[in-house]
C-alpha cells in the first residue's frame, strides 16, 4: 500500500502526511488521528533494525498498521460515544491560514497542515461516515477515497477481499442515500454571508428565508460547553433559536471562515474561537448546520495562549 520501497528514515517519515489524511477521515478527529499516527510510528520503531530492513514496503506496512489502529479505535469509540453528552460531531478543520497565523515561529507543525482539504473531509461527508459500521468505514475510505485495492484493504480489515467489496458497496449506498445536491462554493459563500448578516441583525424573517423549512441544526458541546442536546429541526425554530442565542451572548464576533474546505462561520469571544459552524446547502437554501462548541475539538482554531485563558462557561450557548 503506497510504500516507497526504501527503509530509510526520510521515506518512513515522509508517509506521515498520507497517514494523517487517512486517520482523520477514518476517525473524524484530528487529535485521535495524530494519536493513531504516533502509535503507528511507535510500533515501527519498536521493531528491531533487522525486522524493519526486512519490510519490503514501509509505506504499505505503516498504512496497514494505522488502518488497524483506527479500526480498533472506531470500535471502542462506539461505546464511548454512547456516554457522550449530547450529539457527537467530527472535529472541524480550519483553513491552513487560520492556525498558521496563531503559531509561534519554530513551533512544531500542526497536524491540520497534513490534511488535504477535499470533498472527503466535508462535514456532510464525515457525518455520513459516522453512520457506517467501523468495518464499512475503513473499507470504503481505503478503497473509494484512497483507491487501495480490496486485496490490500482485506489485510487491514481482517476479512476476505470479497467481504471488503460488500462492505464498501454497503457504505456507498449510505453515501448516495444521504447526499444532497452540493452548491458551488461561490454560491455557498454568498448564502453564508447573508446568514451571518441576518444573524448579527437578529432578523428572524431573513434567517427563515435562508433556511430550508425542513432544515436541521446539530450542536456538539461535549458537556464542556453549552449546546442543544438534540438537533433543532425546522427553519423557523432554528432562526428563533439563533436569535435567542445572539441575545444571550453579547460581545460575540462572527467571522466568515473556511470550515473543512467550505464556507462556514466562526464565533469568537475575546479573540478566542468558541464556536465553529459548517453548512450544507441545497437549491441555495441551508438544509443542515453543524455547530461545534466542544473546546477540545477547537484546539486547531486557537493559539495555545488564547485557548488556555478561555472558560467554557464564559459564553452562553444554545
Amino acid at each position: 500500500m503506497g510504500g516507497s520501497g526504501v527503509g530509510d528514515v526520510d521515506s518512513v517519515v515522509g508517509e506521515r502526511r498520507q497517514l494523517t489524511n487517512l486517520a482523520y477521515r477514518l476517525l473524524g478527529s484530528l487529535a485521535e488521528a495524530e494519536d493513531a499516527v504516533q502509535e503507528t510510528y511507535a510500533r515501527w520503531y519498536a521493531m528491531t533494525p533487522a525486522r524493519r530492513a526486512a519490510v519490503v514496503s514501509p509505506g504499505a506496512w505503516l498504512t496497514t498498521v494505522a488502518g488497524r489502529i483506527c479500526l480498533d479505535l472506531l470500535t471502542s469509540a462506539r461505546v464511548r460515544r454512547e456516554r457522550y453528552v449530547g450529539e457527537w460531531l467530527p472535529e472541524p478543520l480550519p483553513d491552513r491560514s487560520e492556525w498558521v497565523a496563531g503559531r509561534e515561529q519554530g513551533e512544531p507543525d500542526d497536524p491540520a497542515d497534513r490534511i488535504t482539504l477535499d470533498e472527503s473531509v466535508g462535514m456532510a461527508f464525515l457525518v455520513v461516515l459516522e453512520s457506517m459500521t467501523p468495518a464499512e468505514r475503513v473499507a470504503f475510505v481505503l478503497h473509494d477515497v484512497f483507491r487501495y485495492p480490496f486485496a490490500e484493504v482485506a489485510d487491514v480489515v481482517g476479512r476476505t477481499p470479497a467481504a471488503c467489496r460488500q462492505l464498501a458497496s454497503s457504505a456507498r449506498r449510505r453515501v448516495r442515500a444521504a447526499r444532497a445536491p452540493v452548491a458551488a462554493t461561490a454560491g455557498q459563500a454568498a448564502v453564508v454571508r447573508d446568514f451571518k448578516e441576518a444573524w448579527e441583525a437578529k432578523d428572524i424573517a431573513a434567517l427563515v428565508g435562508l433556511l430550508d423549512p425542513g432544515a436541521a441544526m446539530t450542536a456538539d458541546g461535549g458537556g464542556l460547553a453549552g449546546a442543544a442536546l438534540r438537533p433543532v429541526e425546522g427553519g423557523e425554530r432554528i432562526a428563533r433559536f439563533l436569535v435567542h442565542f445572539a441575545e444571550r451572548a453579547p460581545g460575540l464576533t462572527l467571522l466568515e471562515r473556511s470550515v473543512n474546505g467550505l464556507p462556514g462561520l466562526v464565533a469568537r469571544h475575546d479573540g478566542v474561537t468558541v464556536t465553529v459552524a459548517a453548512f450544507e446547502l441545497a437549491a441555495d437554501r441551508i438544509v443542515r448546520i453543524w455547530v461545534v462548541r466542544n473546546p477540545e475539538k477547537l484546539r486547531a482554531w486557537n493559539a495555545p495562549t488564547a485557548s488556555a485563558g478561555w472558560a467554557p462557561s464564559s459564553v452562553p450557548a444554545p
